[in-house]
């Protein structure tokens, strides 16, 4: 496997230049979204491999051996657009800055005669960000970033919400009652809405961990399907765990996998989709983040096989 250099693919003059846009022409920004070319269906084989790239929106960067690995915008950028470009990769979800980062660049790119880099990709804004790690009251991830109002004027399918569950904390409720409401905005704009509901609890020293129990994610389904005034272009985004059929069977909806905390290996992540993948006919794919992106080599093979799991 050949070691990914973010500078040979993605050069720094490139990276530089998106600041120059963004003080210069930021009107460019709405234009090119709305330019760029959609796909007629949301996929061609009723699955979808998207990459996840709000983690920092949250105050969240780190990766196995780097507390502020994803802190550094080139390396993100160009990881991710290696991921995004992989034959078979269907879209990228990300917080509104990472979002309009590559539409300028599909700009860029595409005026120097390139190929588009986004066009008949499957876009999705972050809509929740506001609970911030590590922060007195991140249970209440407020909505601070895309707007359905803006996700239909910048062309995009549809934006990607969620809501942390702590039975012993009253704020996680509002963020349910929130992510409703987002729900119904987004279907008021034939957007599709990609929910990631989570039962968590209180880690001694701070911060919460996932439960990722059959029960807690069958409930989690139940619950989360019955959001909004319509589950029309409702998608869920679950955990994986043993006994993933039972999950499954929890609804009708549509699942995609998670991929869950970041590990040096992503021999176990790419097990868990596979397994997954055979748990039941909802189950259509993965919306996964740094398991892929921050793959310890070129990210492109693992994001290879993602791919190979989900759509062959």
């Amino acid at each position: 496997m050949n070691h990914f250099d973010c500078s040979a693919f993605f050069p720094e003059k490139l990276f530089h230049a998106i600041t120059d846009v963004r003080v210069d022409n930021p009107v460019l920004i709405l234009a090119e979204a709305r330019r760029r070319s959609r796909r007629q269906r949301l996929s061609a084989d009723g699955k979808l491999v998207i990459l996840a790239t709000d983690h920092p929106g949250r105050r969240v960067t780190g990766i196995p051996g780097d507390t502020l690995g994803m802190g550094d915008r080139h390396s993100y950028l160009s990881r991710a657009l290696r991921v995004l470009l992989t034959p078979g990769c269907d879209g990228i979800m990300g917080t509104t800055d990472f979002m309009e980062d590559l539409l300028i660049l599909n700009a860029l790119v595409r005026e120097s005669g390139g190929p588009p880099l986004v066009d008949d990709k499957v876009l999705v804004g972050c809509m929740n960000r506001g609970g911030h790690a590590g922060v007195a009251g991140e249970i209440d991830d407020r909505f601070t970033s895309f707007t359905a109002r803006q996700l239909k004027a910048m062309n995009f399918e549809g934006g990607k919400l969620m809501y942390r569950l702590d039975p012993e904390d009253p704020l996680s409720i509002k963020a349910v009652d929130d992510c409703a409401r987002a729900i119904n905005d987004l279907h008021e704009r034939e957007l599709y809405a990609f929910l990631e509901p989570m039962s968590v609890r209180r880690k001694q020293g701070g911060g919460y961990e996932t439960i990722k129990t059959v029960e807690a994610l069958v409930k989690d389904a139940g619950a989360a399907s019955a959001l909004g005034e319509s589950s029309a272009r409702l998608f869920l985004k679950l955990s994986y765990t043993d006994g993933y059929e039972r999950v499954a069977r929890a609804t009708t909806l549509p699942i995609l996998m998670l991929g869950g905390p970041p590990r040096e290996d992503p021999t176990p992540t790419l097990a868990e989709f596979a397994e997954g993948m055979r748990s039941g006919p909802n189950v259509r794919g993965v919306m996964v983040g740094r398991n892929v992106t921050f793959a310890q080599d070129d990210p492109r093979a693992v994001a290879a096989a993602v791919i190979a799991i989900v759509h062959n």
